[in-house]
């Protein structure tokens, strides 16, 4: 069953995305004093008095963009109310009642939609006075809250949950599926992609870069079987970030990789592979996520051959060279459901758990076939190893000194181990520990 939307609206500058974040305990949303800095819907879902609901945050009513996202933003607010159970509409009460107020007023009228209007901004009892003037908009008497303060949200999540329709109850967790996180440079078509799958205009598409400022979590469903891809922020050099805004926005793309079950990866088959894909590239590999590589633009990368492109990325970005390369086109929607079956393969290779005995056994073969290089006289020697976790797979070795094990023989191993024991397209995790004491079987080394 879907959960039930409620949806913050309000003029820019009320504090929306500070009350979104309030209410679900988690900095979601991107807070900036800047007008208009959120544009896509934001959802998150969480449990509100007993019931399970997807909040969500709109960008500001009546917004000024100069970029020209204006339409596209209140596209999106639009149908974000259509789509709503419950809409809090919010409003500033330390800077009174203004004509977008009553605009964005004049539209909750229209609908049948119940509301819970919110009086932001009450951070002290000297300030609940001015609640007084949100009456003028007809709507009802306000909820004083204070998203920055954390005053008023009990009383605000009640009279959301008294609000919400008795049709449509959810008491648990909904169903995340595999999350997969969205990552790549500005304007590679990472929006693109995520609504061509979607088949819908869930997420604003824009030339113009650095669209996306949030990471914004999108559910949906296939054969049954549901997903969460994460939109993220274009990621760029650091020293080019213009403002808190983008800091804000590579920050949580960032998160998103964490939290992610399996990264895709968006190149540009029209551009080439720069700094920034290669940084991408390294986080990736730090965090051990499966990765896809999706090569967007495929369509208009005019005479080059696959073998010769796949030849070229190995070459620049190393670190992945394991990782499954995909060439597709989200305008034209060619070859895009095969990203979801890659990426649940690669999921599924993740989880996977090797005996003790194969791994060893595997092991043996791996030091017969290349002995470790040592340090002077003295030769590194593998005792036994045992894979102690997945999501990534995860392999210790118990040596007799670690730093006798230069960093190339570690990756001959780690590679050595995808190639033989079934991990052939995801990370492996490889820590290396001093054997204490005899072994209890006394193993001698493999």
């Amino acid at each position: 069953m879907q959960l039930p939307h409620v949806v913050i609206i309000g003029r820019p500058n009320v504090g929306k995305s500070s009350l979104f974040n309030a209410l679900i305990g988690r900095r979601v949303a991107i807070v900036e004093p800047t007008s208009g800095v959120t544009r896509d819907r934001i959802s998150y879902a969480f449990e509100c008095e007993g019931r399970w609901i997807a909040l969500v945050d709109t960008g500001g009513m009546g917004i000024e963009d100069t970029t020209e996202l204006a339409p596209r933003i209140e596209a999106q607010i639009r149908r974000a109310v259509s789509d709503a159970a419950v809409l809090v509409f919010v409003v500033d009460a330390q800077a009174g009642i203004t004509p977008l107020d009553e605009h964005v007023a004049g539209i909750v009228r229209k609908t049948r939609t119940p509301r819970v209007l919110v009086a932001n901004k009450v951070d002290a009892r000297v300030h609940e006075a001015l609640t007084a003037e949100v009456f003028s908009l007809g709507l009802g008497e306000p909820l004083p809250v204070s998203a920055t303060r954390g005053r008023g949200l009990a009383e605000l999540r009640q009279a959301v949950a008294e609000a919400l329709p008795e049709d449509n109850v959810v008491t648990k967790k909904p169903d995340e599926g595999l999350k997969l996180a969205v990552v790549g440079k500005r304007n590679v078509g990472k929006s693109t992609l995520i609504n061509a799958l979607l088949r819908e205009e869930r997420l604003i598409v824009s030339d113009v870069p650095g669209t996306t400022r949030d990471s914004v979590d999108v559910r949906f469903e296939r054969a049954g079987k549901c997903y969460t891809a994460i939109d993220t922020a274009g990621l760029r050099k650091r020293g080019k970030l213009e403002n808190a805004i983008e800091f804000f926005g590579v920050h949580r793309a960032q998160r998103s990789v964490r939290r992610s079950d399996v990264t895709l990866f968006i190149l540009d088959a029209t551009a080439d592979i720069t700094s920034m894909d290669k940084r991408i590239c390294r986080y990736v590999v730090d965090e051990y996520k499966p990765c896809v590589i999706v090569v967007n633009k495929w369509d208009l990368a005019k005479g080059v051959k696959v073998g010769d492109y796949q030849t070229y990325l190995e070459s620049r970005l190393k670190g992945l060279h394991f990782a499954p390369i995909l060439f597709v086109s989200a305008l034209r929607r060619e070859n895009l459901w095969p990203i979801i079956d890659v990426a649940e393969s690669l999921y599924e290779q993740s989880c996977e758990m090797v005996a003790t005995a194969g791994l060893n056994n595997v092991l043996r073969k791996a030091v017969a076939q290349r002995l470790p290089t040592g340090r002077g006289k003295k030769e590194g020697k593998i005792f036994y190893g045992t894979q102690v976790g997945s999501r990534p797979p995860h392999f210790v070795l118990f040596v007799n000194a670690p730093k006798l094990f230069s960093p190339r023989y570690r990756r001959y191993v780690v590679n050595y181990l995808r190639d033989h024991v079934g991990f052939e397209e995801v990370p492996v995790r490889l820590t290396l520990r001093m054997r204490s004491g005899r072994h209890p079987h006394g193993r001698k080394p493999v």
